[in-house]
């Protein structure tokens, strides 16, 4: 079957071909360009943090001991539709890849078809004759291949790649914004909650108060003014709270859509910011946080993708080399279609060089570089960023707790006043106006210390976000037995 050798030959040079060129690859290197990047040796506000913290783990939201946020936490990262979404971004990416990458491959397609002819029944001669009839059989395969000297088609596919590696540090970035949300609803939740309770028991005390002082009315030590004054300071504890409740039910509501799941079917049963804990974490070195953040990582592989998109656009200044081959079998017989004799091939080779194009080429070429210096910025000012981030966080927690020791002394003698001037009001020796003071005091103090809570927690969450979220535990070295 010497026909059919001739055939599988020219399939294997055009494999052999492919594999010689594609290794080739590009003759240019494209390194990534230098982001010159001004990393500090620590944190400017790492003094102000806690020696003794861990570095985030990959489940950080456990350090808060509370088993409701937990199970959010853990239902958001499987249901979370931001995060299906994003999901779905890199299954279009990685077909987008496979597509730039199937230019590095031949291209190879098969085709069968029957032909048939009849001539006319007539000559010149004005004789007649009965014409005749025609059928041709034939059977083909065909090959193309352009030859990527120049790298155009690799770099084509390097930056589909890049593309596909961005779009699975976003869905990184998309979860950990997801839990961070889910944190933060849940601890407003839970701040919502201990801020009714105060609400209800300042209710009850600004009751007693004006019990006490329409006792004293009743006497006639006290005025109508006094009563007046009372029912006021009462009415407007009762007025806080529909906007409190407002507030929680808007918070549940949030977790819902956040576990993708209407309000109607969610139900959290919250507690108190008391019974949350206070994880203590280490921000690391700075080097550190360039690849714990899916963020810069991000931007870093779109900074690559541009990268491969120039030396793609460079490529195109170059000629194109084509290869193409066909081979089958051709015949008026259908019975004699595979026999050696009715076999054909024939192999082509072309090269095109662009001479003219308006530009095309070279506003492209321009068009890319000026793409790579813009992501080159944007992924310095996103390092930079995130360094801020973390700074930032670090100050807010140190302010936060500080603010939330004073709040509580606050709330100490605020309560000790109230306390005072009620058993001085129930004998008759107090002021009414010291009372009205020390009880709006006491009040406003209760209720901004669940606020100093709340303020401390969305702290350590932001520290969370800005350190990329959990890490990958480092591996010890271990130690060589001597």
């Amino acid at each position: 079957m010497p026909v059919t050798f001739s055939l599988l030959s020219v399939a294997r040079a055009f494999a052999a071909l492919a594999i010689v060129a594609t290794s080739a690859g590009c003759i240019l290197t494209k390194d990534l360009p230098d982001p010159a990047l001004d990393v500090p040796e620590g944190y400017k506000a790492a003094r102000l943090s806690n020696p003794d913290g861990a570095t985030p783990t990959l489940d950080w939201w456990r350090g808060f001991r509370s088993r409701e946020l937990t199970q959010l936490m853990e239902e958001a990262q499987t249901v979370n539709l931001d995060i299906a979404a994003a999901t779905s971004r890199i299954l279009q990416a990685d077909a987008q890849a496979r597509v730039a990458g199937a230019a590095l491959l031949p291209t190879l397609s098969g085709g069968g078809q029957e032909a048939y002819s009849r001539t006319s029944g007539s000559s010149a001669s004005g004789l007649t004759n009965g014409g005749r009839e025609v059928v041709n059989y034939s059977a083909s395969l065909s090959a193309s291949y352009e030859i990527d000297f120049w790298g155009k088609n690799r770099d084509a596919t390097l930056a589909a790649e890049e593309t596909s590696t961005a779009n699975r540090f976003d869905r990184d970035v998309v979860a950990l914004t997801t839990l961070a949300s889910v944190a933060n609803a849940y601890f407003q939740v839970l701040t919502s909650q201990d801020r009714i309770r105060t609400a209800n028991h300042n209710i009850a005390s600004a009751q007693r108060i004006l019990d006490a002082i329409k006792q004293r009315f009743s006497a006639g030590t006290g005025t109508d003014l006094d009563v007046a004054q009372q029912e006021s300071v009462l009415a407007n504890q009762r007025a806080a709270v529909p906007p409190l409740k407002q507030t929680l039910d808007q918070n549940v509501n949030a977790l819902a859509l956040l576990v993708s799941r209407p309000p109607e079917s969610v139900r959290v049963l919250g507690g108190s910011l008391n019974q949350i804990a206070s994880p203590r974490v280490t921000p690391g070195l700075p080097s550190e946080l360039l690849t714990q953040r899916p963020d810069i990582r991000r931007q870093e592989a779109q900074l690559a993708s541009a990268t491969a998109n120039v030396g793609n656009a460079r490529a195109q200044f170059f000629p194109s080399i084509q290869l193409t081959g066909q081979g089958g079998y051709q015949s008026s017989a259908l019975v004699a279609l595979f026999q050696p004799h009715a076999a054909f091939f024939s192999l082509v080779g072309g090269l095109t060089q662009p001479i003219f194009d308006g530009g095309k080429i070279l506003g492209n070429f321009e068009y890319t570089k000026a793409r790579q210096d813009e992501l080159l910025q944007i992924y310095r000012k996103t390092v930079v960023s995130a360094f801020t981030d973390v700074d930032n966080a670090l100050v807010s927690i140190k302010q936060t707790s500080e603010k939330l020791r004073l709040q509580r002394d606050v709330v100490t003698a605020s309560r000790r006043a109230f306390q005072l001037s009620e058993q001085q009001l129930r004998a008759g020796t107090a002021d009414i106006v010291t009372v009205l003071n020390t009880q709006l005091t006491l009040f406003q103090a209760e209720d901004a210390l669940s606020q100093a809570q709340l303020a401390r927690l969305l702290a350590i969450v932001s520290l969370y976000q800005a350190l990329g979220g959990g890490w990958e535990p480092k591996m010890e070295r271990p130690v060589n037995a001597l």
